[in-house]
């Protein structure tokens, strides 16, 4: 299983009172995971979109072990654990800089026919793709 790795610096405004990276921000950090674990497999949410694809997220579960910190570089560890029927599930850990594990979280998103609004298998070249990253696809 392929492991995609995603930097970015925590900003003053995704902190709270207490100087720690608010928690429902990593919801987004993983968003930004996700987009680009697809693109450097070589395929875009955009490309999806235009295909009329979207990927709704239907389950987000997350594992707060300590918190991330004002202009502190975080590491996301992005894995794409499955795809089965028109499910894809996504794992995450995020890093500090002193490589200590901050989270664990899952996600599970469905792949849905923008116009008629409802679940479908994913498209056949993006399973190809996905084939290259994932060891479960069905």
């Amino acid at each position: 299983m392929k492991v995609f790795e995603t930097k970015l610096r925590v900003r003053y405004a995704e902190t709270d009172r207490m100087g720690y990276c608010y928690y429902g921000n990593f919801a987004a950090f993983f968003e930004v995971a996700r987009v680009e674990a697809l693109r450097s497999l070589g395929f875009t949410y955009k490309v999806l979109e235009d295909e009329g694809v979207v990927l709704p997220v239907l389950e987000y579960q997350i594992k707060y072990f300590k918190p991330a910190y004002y202009d502190e570089e975080l590491r996301i560890e992005t894995k794409i654990e499955e795809v089965k029927g028109a499910r894809i599930y996504f794992s995450y850990t995020t890093f500090n800089e002193a490589n200590e594990a901050l989270n664990k979280a899952t996600t599970t998103l469905v792949f849905v026919d923008y116009e008629t609004k409802r679940p479908m298998n994913p498209p056949k070249d993006l399973l190809e793709v996905l084939s290259q990253a994932a060891d479960n696809i069905s």
